[in-house]
């Protein structure tokens, strides 16, 4: 068994995965940061159409989330990210030949650029492949500050883009070279990833021929692995479903994370429409938003392994209220970039506690638990956009509806509370 060699460390395991999903999951930002060019190119677009086209990579970036992650538990994560990556690709190519020979008449191209977007969006889906790929490098007693920095650097990405698309890119290049520029960063980013990215010990003996069981003793006494996945796809999702605490998790991350992909694709429309600031100032604000709630979920990853995981999301969500009820009143500048701010650390903070429970309450599953949190909670990018849209007033004449949409939060915010509570208290009776 010693002449089997296996490649790497936890910090490169880590490392490689981190990459590949900063990489993926930046196409959150693909529509939101140039919604207003796509305001000015569909004239007749009704607020809901065009909070759909925003939300469209978010739809593909969800749902595949779940095969991809429970794919993980039987081939490590390498497969499934350069297969999610090369589709991204497929869909950014997609994107700027539209952009770059249809740029004149983009108002018949709306059903394309939804297309290419959900393929686009094939990215975002990286996020539970990486927490899977991640989750099996690392102790039990590590989760949460690995998980915290893997989903704090890689959540970093949307909030860089949709600073720099307004900022830089449109100025100087143009829409159409500005996704030429993301495109060409997607394939090195990809090439990047597969020279960097590795499976987890197990994993590796697996593909170098040694049977599961003596690669899980191998893994665990050699290396000192101590998570370990089932061995089908099936069982991985059956076995995760089965428990109620991976529904629970997935309503808490539908509000927080699900939320947090929703608000980067949304606040430039509503920066610019409710409050009539310019493209690039949107572009900052929700830079700031997304940035903050990233760099905070590292720090919430280190707080959940000191304090726990429910205490931690319990706090957060008590703050991502607050700056949701900010939101909802807000008729000044001032207290809406409070609002956005409180928002930022409750989802940053509860999004790194949500992944420092699943490990410890589904430890035989984690790829297929990670896929059903990961999947249907990053479902809310999709669904929220549009359902925030739904309070716009069509005709134009009142923009109260920017301010109605976030009631939305209210609610999700006081569920997500009542179930991490219960939580709690189920995890004290054990």
């Amino acid at each position: 068994m010693d002449i089997v060699s296996v490649k790497g460390n936890s910090k490169q395991g880590l490392t490689g995965a981190t990459l590949g999903f900063f990489v993926g999951f930046a196409a959150v930002a693909l529509y939101g940061a140039t919604a207003a060019v796509f305001k000015k190119s569909f004239i007749d677009l009704n607020p809901i159409l065009l909070a759909l086209l925003i939300a469209i990579p978010n739809l593909s970036g969800s749902l595949l989330r779940i095969p991809f992650a429970a794919w993980v538990d039987v081939d490590g994560g390498r497969k499934p990210f350069i297969t999610l990556l090369i589709l991204s690709i497929i869909g950014m190519t997609g994107l700027y030949i539209v952009m770059a020979f249809f740029k004149q008449d983009l108002s018949n191209c709306y059903s394309l650029l939804l297309i290419f977007g959900a393929l686009s969006g094939c990215g975002i889906a990286t996020f539970s492949v990486g927490v899977s790929q991640s989750s099996y490098w690392f102790p039990q007693n590590k989760q949460g500050v690995a998980l915290g920095i893997y989903g704090g650097v890689g959540n970093l990405a949307p909030g860089i883009f949709t600073l720099l698309l307004p900022n830089v890119a449109l100025p100087l290049l143009g829409l159409s070279s500005s996704y030429l520029a993301w495109l060409i960063f997607l394939i090195v980013g990809t090439i990047a990833y597969f020279i960097i990215g590795k499976n987890a010990w197990y994993f590796q003996l697996i593909h170098a021929g040694v049977g599961r069981e003596q690669a899980k003793i191998t893994a665990s006494k050699k290396y000192g692995q101590e998570l370990f996945p089932n061995d089908k796809v099936s069982e991985s999702l059956i076995i995760s479903a089965k428990t109620w605490k991976t529904w629970a998790l997935v309503i808490v991350y539908f509000t927080t994370f699900g939320g947090f992909l929703a608000l980067t694709s949304w606040l430039p429309t509503y920066w610019t429409t409710f409050f009539k600031l310019n493209l690039k100032t949107a572009g900052l604000l929700t830079a700031i938003y997304s940035i903050t709630t990233s760099i905070v979920r590292i720090y919430g990853g280190k707080i959940a392994d000191r304090v726990g995981g429910e205490s931690t999301s319990i706090t957060a969500l008590f703050i991502m209220l607050a700056g949701t009820i900010c939101m909802f009143i807000a008729s000044s500048l001032p207290l809406a970039i409070i609002g956005i701010l409180l928002l930022a650390v409750g989802m940053g903070v509860t999004n790194a506690a949500v992944f420092k429970i699943l490990p410890k309450e589904v430890p035989h599953a984690i790829g297929g638990a990670s896929g059903w949190v990961g999947g249907l909670g990053a479902f809310g990018g999709f669904v929220i956009p549009p359902l925030m849209a739904s309070f716009i007033d069509k005709t134009g004449k009142s923009l109260s509806g920017y301010s109605r949409g976030f009631v939305i939060f209210i609610a999700l915010a006081l569920i997500s509370l009542l179930i991490i509570g219960l939580l709690k208290s189920t995890s004290k009776g054990k």
